[in-house]
């Protein structure tokens, strides 16, 4: 490791992607013990307390930009909140601590921990509203998808980019009353659909390997804090994504200009999401696609991760047995 890679001002030390790996599988694992239990706000909080926890260990000063909610909604990881033990670079963080909170409670695929971390001002500070987004993965032309044309357009532009017909390719879209229009359109075209009940960053994420998950599009109105943490993923691994805040009443408009967006109408590139140094982490806590879910053995627990960083470019799937993690009172082992 260089000596300038430690300075704050030049980057992220290295040490912090590995150490951002412990902070999602500690959430993963404490909202793990509570799957299936039907209970999504105690899974999500028990989420919460453990990353929490583990934040405030990390040699950062660090400030949650994307969090639970604002300081009067949330008492744990609100917007505005300061972790770290402040020895060490100023950053902003964006986290999901269980991303899918009804997926766990349900047991269902693709739940997991997540949280991006960034150099100050580096990660858009996005109000909890609504928000607009089109995603694909790497490998095609920039600028080859836009939120402002049809669906129609951007899939025929997603299948010729790929080489194959429209037929060929798949859209994933959040199953919610406001996209009947959407799918309506999608169907249209004869491209295919798959529908998730919930869990778009790991949604958008899905059309970095489209080989692998058969999603090679993702398009329609989610959380603009999942937005962010989507477009950190896409920093890492590559892919390009549009978004624009959905923001409809006065009080979400006060919002975003406290947070510094001064045009809420304006059009995002991922760029202008999540920045040049960013590393990101997500663990599973249900199975999913790309990720496996929390085991919980006689002897240890096992925890898949995956951690990346777009400076470098590095992916890193770590697949972890842990023997000291504590249960807390009056939750079991499953």
């Amino acid at each position: 490791m260089s000596n300038t890679e430690n300075q704050p001002s030049s980057g992220l030390d290295r040490i912090l992607t590995l150490e951002l790996a412990r902070v999602s599988e500690r959430a993963a694992v404490s909202a793990a013990r509570l799957r299936g239990h039907g209970d999504e706000m105690a899974a999500d909080q028990a989420a919460v307390d453990a990353m929490r926890r583990e934040l405030n260990r990390l040699p950062i000063d660090g400030t949650v930009v994307i969090g639970e909610g604002e300081r009067d909604e949330a008492p744990m990881l609100y917007i505005g909140e300061n972790v770290g033990t402040k020895q060490g670079p100023k950053v902003d963080i964006a986290l999901d601590p269980l991303e899918g909170t009804t997926i766990c409670a349900k047991n269902l695929p693709n739940s997991l921990a997540v949280i991006a971390l960034a150099p100050h001002g580096d990660l858009l500070n996005a109000p909890d509203s609504y928000m607009d987004k089109i995603a694909i993965g790497p490998g095609y032309p920039q600028g080859l998808i836009d939120l402002d044309a049809s669906i129609a357009d951007n899939i025929a532009a997603v299948a010729k980019a790929k080489g194959v017909t429209v037929g060929e390719i798949t859209a994933c879209v959040l199953d919610r009353p406001r996209h009947a229009r959407l799918i309506e359109e999608i169907r249209a075209t004869g491209a295919a659909i798959r529908l998730i009940g919930d869990g778009d960053v790991a949604g958008i994420i899905h059309t970095t390997d489209p080989d692998e998950t058969g999603i090679d599009i993702y398009a329609g109105i989610g959380g603009a804090p999942e937005g962010v943490l989507a477009a950190a993923a896409l920093r890492c691994i590559g892919g390009q994504m549009q978004s624009r805040l959905v923001i409809t009443r006065d009080e979400q408009v006060e919002r975003a200009h406290r947070m510094g967006i001064e045009d809420i109408k304006k059009k995002y590139t991922l760029e202008e999401m999540a920045g040049p140094d960013v590393l990101f982490a997500a663990t599973g806590v249900t199975d999913g696609n790309f990720l496996q879910g929390v085991r919980f053995g006689r002897h240890h627990i096992t925890t898949h991760t995956v951690v990346m960083r777009s400076s470098t470019g590095t992916v890193r799937y770590i697949k972890a047995q842990h023997t000291d993690l504590e249960i807390p009172s009056g939750l079991s082992r499953h």
